[in-house]
């Protein structure tokens, strides 16, 4: 138990979010007297915070740099605009569309990659320029109206759900769906596999590892809720679509940032900018690729956005860059920038997310939803802050 408690301090950072969204999850969960963790709650929780987790991974590389995007909300509003124009006024067939919203989204992070990472205007300012453009424009092309319905090809991007091939299995009433169940062991099969080929690893190279105990506390604690939660969707209608789309963001992703040198890359332009231009990283084109990548994913979800809403409206997006933001912070962004990890990204993200969803289930007005959220992103940047202020003495 004492090994449980040093480990635990000495991680706080990457495990005290995990265990804070478990404990909101639990709260809420008894508050609302079991409602939170029905099937169909917990299915619209994903759908509800999609895009806002896509955008939080694209933020999370924009927080290692010490910097934020404060335009990727104008950004979903213009490529929905424009999907809105193409789609439902001029019939486009809705891949193509697909194809041509990525394709605007990588030619706006350009345009602004370009001026941040080669002309040197500050993140803040360029991006500052790009929300009141982007919207601005955005705007006019919808002037004023809302575009609707989109294709059902389109909409399933984000209202869709996996197929099963099986067929289901009938329990008590409900059917469920026995693929879902398929990819859930999957799931726990390989990050089992993953963790005991780093374990392993760790001893060939003489790190220190995790008491044999805690390891396996951790890996049975992961595979247990991986698989609660798989059997819980898989009682409504099974994973959606969008669920499958951010577990491939999420892996890619994070494979990117901790496995490659492109990622050690920026955690180096993070940590040190001086020292990563002195070791020979290019670190203007990495700040280009790092807002180029950001425009891109912030199209992604102007798709699932309007998919979800099945139209596209002036006002699409808003806020959205304060919920990407919060979310990196929340899930232990360094405000300076150099810490962080996608995971955590999307951790706090969620736990923001069921901040939102458990209050909502509970009557909360909007307008304190704001004020708790405002006040738990001012309590993690505060926590950062003293973990540094510790750490130095």
């Amino acid at each position: 138990m004492d090994n449980l408690f040093v480990f635990l301090r000495k991680n706080m950072r990457q495990y005290g979010m995990v265990i804070a969204l478990a404990v909101a999850m639990v709260f809420f969960g008894f508050l609302t007297g079991g409602t939170f963790f029905k099937p169909i709650n917990l299915t619209n929780l994903v759908l509800q915070n999609s895009y806002v987790l896509i955008l939080a991974v694209g933020m999370l590389l924009c927080t290692l740099t010490g910097n934020v995007d404060l335009s990727v909300g104008s950004i979903v509003c213009l490529v929905g605009a424009v999907l809105g124009v193409v789609v439902v006024d001029l019939h486009l067939n809705p891949y193509l569309a697909m194809l041509a919203a990525l394709a605007m989204g990588a030619l706006i992070g350009m345009w602004q990659g370009f001026w941040i990472a080669f002309v040197h205007v500050p993140p803040f300012i360029a991006t500052l320029a790009g929300m009141l453009m982007f919207r601005g424009i955005g705007q006019v092309i919808l002037q004023g109206q809302t575009k609707a319905p989109f294709p059902r090809e389109f909409q399933l991007i984000a209202s869709g759900y996996i197929p099963d091939p099986f067929g289901g299995l009938n329990i008590g009433g409900s059917t469920l769906h026995l693929f879902s169940i398929v990819i859930g062991l999957a799931v726990v099969a390989f990050i089992i596999a993953a963790e005991i080929r780093s374990r392993n690893k760790q001893k060939s190279y003489g790190f220190d590892a995790l008491p044999a105990g805690i390891w396996v506390i951790k890996v049975a604690g992961i595979s247990v809720v991986l698989m609660a939660f798989t059997f819980v969707f898989a009682l409504y209608r099974g994973f959606p679509n969008i669920l499958i789309v951010l577990g491939i963001l999420i892996v890619g992703y994070q494979f990117m940032a901790s496995k490659t040198v492109q990622g050690r890359h920026i955690y180096a332009l993070g940590g040190n900018i001086k020292a990563a231009k002195l070791s020979g990283i290019k670190t203007n084109w990495v700040m280009f690729w790092i807002y180029t990548n950001m425009a891109i994913l912030a199209a992604v979800a102007a798709m699932v956005y309007v998919a979800r809403l099945n139209a596209a409206n002036p006002k699409a997006g808003q806020s959205f860059e304060m919920d990407a933001i919060a979310a990196c912070y929340v899930g232990g962004s360094a405000v300076s920038g150099g810490i962080g990890t996608i995971i955590g990204a999307v951790v706090g993200g969620l736990f923001i997310g069921v901040l939102n969803n458990g209050m909502s289930l509970m009557g909360v007005s909007i307008d304190w939803q704001q004020a708790i959220k405002g006040f738990v992103l001012l309590a993690a940047v505060a926590f950062d802050l003293s973990s540094k202020a510790r750490g130095s003495k």
